[in-house]
């Protein structure tokens, strides 16, 4: 046969979509076939001679020299895989197969560019991530920081944001922020809550680099340069949208000034959006339910079913560790009377106040609820002695003794208190709640009978003592 008659073999290589590489002893390229530029972004020309391990990434670069070291020892790999960093600055997922060449003292391998199935791959775990994450996560916050972390396995993300819709006032607040740059008590950054408001409304995502003009009105053009043409970075934000249309917006930031973020990267964004959206949904509908069923609608404190959820937790850990629990039932005097000359409006406002000054007495373990009426009780869990209690009910007088401003109006109230402790009074709920009740009632009787109520003339109402 004519050798002369046939192409030769490296022209058939140069047809292989996967490239042909060639290395020597000291990691340097001799040889690269023509689908490397495809791959890479670099010209055979532009890399013969330079160590394969500087196109690696740079978390990637100790694991491939392991590998690489093991090749040269007599053990070829086949299917490995790790990243490198294209011309352009994007990250491309390589497979590799490579062996070493005793002989030519060359270490030869084949790569395979295998970014788009790496890139199905990461969606779909995320998607799956996001939606686990909508029925495990605890709260709320817990659901965004979840969050955060999918959305950090498939970009860099130095600062992660997310703007929510108020429903009632149509304001917007950034209901999560995290910089890594910055302590996390940080606000966001001055001019984010413009772009964010620019998603919101326009439903359309948005992606800025250095240099770049992204369209926008002109009253935000220059909000968008100080963003990140000051620091080399680059920003990236979506809208999360449901079925209900803009609910907020997704915030990311990368400062590495060498990576900007692309068109690809906001498509990716975009798309596990959705169901960012749908799970922050769900969980704000599930928080908003527990809410309603937990907690007094108009004080915000527990109500009477929380209160007996925390009761029976609360009794179980003191029975184990021998521990000693009181209970304060607290009833303020002439409250009737007050909705009665004020009305039911500043009689609501009045029992806020009641509910603020109460909270501000307790240590953050203790719980203090509404049980319904003008009627609140108080649980403190792991006190040294019942002395503790009654400190605790001179608190509450003082605290309420200062008159109240309603309706323009100071108005002065005061409360009967009733005490019981564990395990003096009873070592399970009823006999508490019973004992602690029937010593307020006993108080309360007492004190009307030597006291009964009166209101202040002159602009100053005062029930009771």
């Amino acid at each position: 046969m004519n050798q002369n008659a046939h192409p030769a073999l490296s022209e058939y290589i140069d047809l292989l979509l996967d490239a042909i590489c060639v290395v020597d002893r000291e990691g340097r390229y001799v040889y690269v076939s023509a689908s490397f530029e495809t791959i890479f972004g670099y010209t055979p020309q532009e890399v013969l001679g330079r160590r394969m391990i500087e196109l690696v990434h740079p978390d990637d670069r100790e694991r491939t020299l392991q590998t690489a070291n093991g090749i040269m020892a007599g053990n070829p790999q086949f299917h490995f895989e790790n990243r490198y960093l294209r011309k352009d600055g994007q990250v491309v997922d390589i497979m590799w197969s490579a062996r070493w060449s005793e002989d030519h003292q060359l270490r030869i391998a084949v790569a395979r560019d295998i970014t788009r199935r790496k890139h199905a791959e990461k969606v779909q775990a995320a998607l799956y991530a996001i939606s686990e994450a909508a029925h495990a996560a605890e709260d709320l916050q817990a659901l965004y920081r979840r969050i955060h972390h999918i959305i950090g396995e498939l970009l860099p993300v130095s600062v992660l944001s997310i703007a929510l819709v108020d429903e009632r006032s149509g304001g917007m607040n950034f209901a999560y922020h995290d910089d890594k740059t910055a302590p996390a008590a940080d606000p966001p950054e001055s001019g984010l809550d413009a772009l964010c408001g620019q998603i919101i409304r326009s439903g359309e995502g948005l992606l800025l680099t250095p240099g770049r003009d992204p369209g926008l009105p002109a009253d935000l053009r220059r909000t968008a340069r100080d963003l990140v043409d000051g620091h080399s970075r680059s920003w990236l934000g979506v809208p999360l949208s449901s079925g209900k249309g803009s609910i907020g917006a997704l915030v990311v930031q990368n400062d590495d000034r060498n990576a900007h973020y692309t068109g690809r990267d906001q498509e990716l964004l975009q798309f596990v959006s959705a169901q960012i959206a749908t799970a922050i949904e769900r969980k704000s509908l599930i928080a908003s339910l527990q809410q309603m069923a937990l907690y007094d609608s108009l004080t915000g404190l527990p109500n009477r079913q929380l209160f007996h959820d925390r009761m029976r937790l609360a009794l179980a850990r003191t029975r184990r560790g021998q521990m000693q629990l009181s209970l304060i039932f607290i009833d303020l005097d002439g409250f009737k009377e007050v909705n009665d000359s004020l009305g039911h409006a500043t009689g609501d406002h009045l029992l806020q106040q009641v509910a603020r000054r109460l909270g501000q007495c307790v240590r953050a373990g203790d719980t203090v609820a509404r049980f319904g009426g003008d009627e609140f009780v108080v649980l403190l869990e792991n006190i040294a002695a019942p002395e503790n209690a009654q400190m605790l009910v001179a608190k509450f007088r003082e605290a309420l003794h200062r008159p109240f401003e309603l309706a323009g109006k100071a108005v002065s109230i005061t409360a009967s208190f009733g005490v019981a402790h564990c395990p003096q009074h009873g070592d399970d709920e009823k006999q508490l709640l019973r004992h602690a009740d029937e010593a307020m009632y006993l108080l309360k009787k007492a004190r009307k009978e030597r006291h009964p109520p009166n209101p202040v003339a002159a602009g100053k109402s005062a029930y009771g003592n």
